[in-house]
Formats: structure tokens, C-alpha cells, sequence
């Protein structure tokens, strides 16, 4: 199966309510994909749409604790990669404890559905750090908020998010 690609602007149906108002600040270059939502999930995804893994960037949520507070950042990297969470972000964010956020936190603190969740949307306080891989992509395919579409856009335009640092976050 192909996917058809369409300016986000024009879908915001497939769009997660923060992810919409994101776009639309954002404008042209992030264009979206309806895709079967039960196959979200990254590997399913790629095999069944014919897009590789070096194309694709997984949001990975991570929340770091240090004196009793919990701060959450967003981490885009590779589906072929891995972040680094207790190296090069727990350091980052000078956090004492850094881990993956809980599904359902992570969930309720975006307003997007787990296996979606995507930089674009937000909360204005999370630091956004891009991998320097993703960064360099001319195109790289993310989740919309939802499971039952992804977006395109390029790293250049993930690095220029409001909060976003682009780190070598690999390990």
C-alpha cells in the first residue's frame, strides 16, 4: 500500500487538536498520511507502507526528576537508533534520574494517543531534543498525535521547533 501525501493544513482530521494548532503555525513543508492505525507502530509501519527505518523518527517522552521535581522533554531519534536516556539526556537536562514517561502520563500530558505522539503540539515548556541525525534529513516520517495517520516534514524543520536542541542523542 502507498501512502498519499497531503499538505497538513488541509487534513487537520488527521490531526490531534495540538498537533493542528501546531501546523498551522508551522504552514507549508509537514504534510500528512492516513495509514491503518493498527499499524501505528513503528516496524508494522515501515514493512507495511515501504518506508525504511532510516526514514523514520520515533518521540520518545522522557520525564527527569532531580530534587523532588519532575520536568518532561521530547527526544526524536532514528528508528534505527536509540536515545541515550541515562548518558546524554539525563546529563542534558541535568536531571538525577531520567526515564521513559509512563504510558498514560505521557498520554494525558500531550493530548495525543500513545503511538503517536509527536513533537509538533507540545506543551511550550518541553525542551525538544533532535538527534543530529534526524536533524540533517531532508524527510523524515513521524506520528501526528494520532494512530491513524503520520506526518512528513524535515529535520530541518523539527531542529527549528520553538524549544527544540539538536544533540547527538544515540548511544
Amino acid at each position: 500500500m502507498t501512502l498519499r501525501w497531503t499538505p497538513a493544513t488541509e487534513r487537520a482530521d488527521l490531526l490531534a487538536d495540538p498537533v493542528a494548532r501546531a501546523v498551522t503555525t508551522l504552514g507549508a513543508g509537514v504534510e500528512v498520511a492516513e495509514i491503518d492505525p493498527e499499524l501505528a507502530d513503528t516496524a508494522a509501519f515501515c514493512e507495511r507502507y515501504g518506508v525504511t527505518l532510516d526514514e523514520s523518527a520515533n518521540c520518545v517522552v522522557v520525564a527527569a526528576k532531580r530534587g523532588g521535581e519532575t520536568r518532561y522533554a521530547a527526544c526524536m531519534v532514528l528508528a534505527t537508533m536509540r536515545v541515550d536516556v541515562n548518558g546524554v539526556v539525563r546529563r542534558h537536562l541535568d536531571a538525577r534520574k531520567a526515564s521513559f514517561a509512563p504510558m498514560a502520563q505521557a498520554v494525558e500530558l500531550t493530548g495525543m494517543e500513545y503511538g503517536g505522539i509527536t513533537p509538533l503540539g507540545l506543551p511550550a515548556d518541553w525542551p525538544v531534543l533532535v538527534d543530529t541525525h534526524v536533524a540533517e534529513h531532508p524527510r523524515v516520517v513521524i506520528g501526528s498525535g494520532v494512530r491513524r495517520s503520520k506526518l512528513a516534514v524535515s529535520g530541518a524543520t523539527l531542529a527549528g521547533l520553538k524549544g527544540a536542541e539538536v544533540l547527538a542523542l544515540a548511544n
